[in-house]
């Protein structure tokens, strides 16, 4: 277990750089599978999450080395096919390996995913769609079987717009014998970036940030280096941080495109920030304005950031309105919000928040990831920071899944925080209630 203990009233103050992007960088390491040779990555961040990809890729076969933030890739001994079960387990965004596999070799074994706890998230846009490629799917072993002698070009119209299959699908048709068009696609930059990572290997896909995708299929890859994109879900939390402590930050290494939604936002709210192409700067008034949001596909506002920005909206001046169309369950962390003084209702997919101007440091809980990292630790993150004494926030080992050196962040802008594995902290008040 990671413990943090925050100190409150903070004031955030300083510059950052943000990391690559965690959700980047999971497809693009699957995808290196595609290449029989080496493939060099930088910018991938050190997180639990792509440490997890990495040992899925060594379990088949792989070998790779680091230095630093430079990864080399050589997927030429790929010896088996079925991705380890207790490795897949432990995130949800492993499936993807499974394009992987069948673009290059026309079979691969998986179970269900595990990962984040964020309600319903079946794998049948993904399985519906391998089908349509001439995948033969086999489920009567418990496991899920997918073979084929051929990627067979098809038009595929996705019932949603999931990253995951958009995705999958694309790996899966790179080396089919003709034009593969995928409909209702995500639109989200990590596709772009992934699509840039394919091109620059020799694939030949188009479309990646509209709603239509055409990958033709080519007969080899090539080596490569390529670098990872900066983190969009990163950068809005550091700026949602600075917005409830009424600070001022500088982020370095951000494109600002990518978070437009977040940004406006936050001026709706009250911030002042000024922007660059890859630089933010960010000056926060003394206290937020509440404001109402809703959760939609990019370019729409980011589900990841919902929990966060309900963190903010429960010490800004009014009542707000959070409403989360993408995802079930992605409210957990309100019930340890209230326990720190927020006012809190939820009312079916919606999230109705009577701010208030102080917080108070409890002994807190997260849960899952961006239901743990980004909706349930960085959410009380945020309210530790904004809360009268000293906060104790369990279970934070999620954080390290999407977030790389969130703690030494923190530390340099100004925030008075502790980290301890494998240890709970009590609070003043726990250990005077205990006595």
């Amino acid at each position: 277990m990671s413990v943090y203990m925050i100190k409150g009233d903070a004031k955030i103050n300083g510059e950052v750089s943000i990391s690559g992007s965690k959700n980047s960088a999971l497809p693009i390491i699957a995808a290196c599978i595609l290449n029989a040779g080496t493939t060099t990555l930088y910018n991938v961040p050190n997180i639990k999450d792509t440490n997890g990809m990495f040992n899925i890729l060594k379990d088949l076969g792989c070998i790779i080395n680091k230095k630093g933030k430079k990864i080399v890739i050589d997927s030429s001994k790929i010896n088996k096919f079925q991705i380890d079960e207790k490795l897949m387990s432990k995130m949800r965004s492993s499936v993807i390996i499974a394009g992987a596999l069948l673009g290059r070799f026309r079979k691969a074994v998986f179970s269900y995913p595990g990962g984040c706890e964020i309600g319903a998230r079946p794998i049948d846009l993904h399985i519906n769609g391998f089908k349509k490629l001439g995948i033969n799917i086999d489920e009567s072993t418990g496991y899920i079987v997918c073979k084929c002698d051929k990627i067979v070009p098809s038009e595929i119209q996705l019932d949603f717009p999931s990253v995951g299959a958009t995705e999958n699908l694309i790996l899966a048709s790179v080396f089919s014998d003709g034009e593969t068009i995928i409909r209702n696609v995500a639109m989200e930059p990590e596709i772009v970036d992934l699509q840039n990572f394919l091109n620059k290997m020799g694939a030949k896909v188009s479309g990646a940030g509209s709603n239509v995708i055409k990958v033709v299929g080519v007969k080899r890859l090539k080596e490569i280096s390529y670098t990872i994109m900066p983190d969009r879900i990163e950068a809005g939390t550091f700026l949602v941080y600075t917005a409830m402590t009424g600070g001022k930050i500088n982020l370095q290494n951000v494109n600002t495109e990518h978070i437009l939604p977040v940004i406006s936002k936050l001026e709706e709210a009250g911030c002042k920030i000024f922007k660059e192409k890859n630089e933010i700067v960010l000056n926060a008034p003394k206290r937020l304005k509440a404001i109402d949001i809703q959760t939609f596909p990019y370019p729409g506002f980011p589900t990841d950031m919902q929990s966060i920005f309900l963190s903010m909206l429960s010490v800004a001046r009014g009542t707000s309105v959070v409403t989360e169309n993408i995802f079930e369950n992605r409210f957990k962390c309100v019930p340890e919000l209230i326990k720190m003084g927020a006012h809190i209702s939820i009312s079916g997919s919606s999230a109705i928040i009577k701010g208030t101007k102080r917080l108070i440091g409890k002994d807190v809980t997260a849960t899952d990831l961006r239901g743990g990292a980004a909706n349930a630790a960085p959410p009380l993150i945020g309210a530790a920071l904004k809360a009268k004494g000293v906060a104790c926030i369990n279970n934070c080992e999620f954080v390290e899944r999407g977030y790389e050196n969130l703690e030494y962040k923190l530390k340099k802008l100004d925030v008075d925080i502790i980290k301890q594995r494998g240890l709970r902290f009590e609070t003043e008040e726990k250990k005077s209630s205990s006595e």
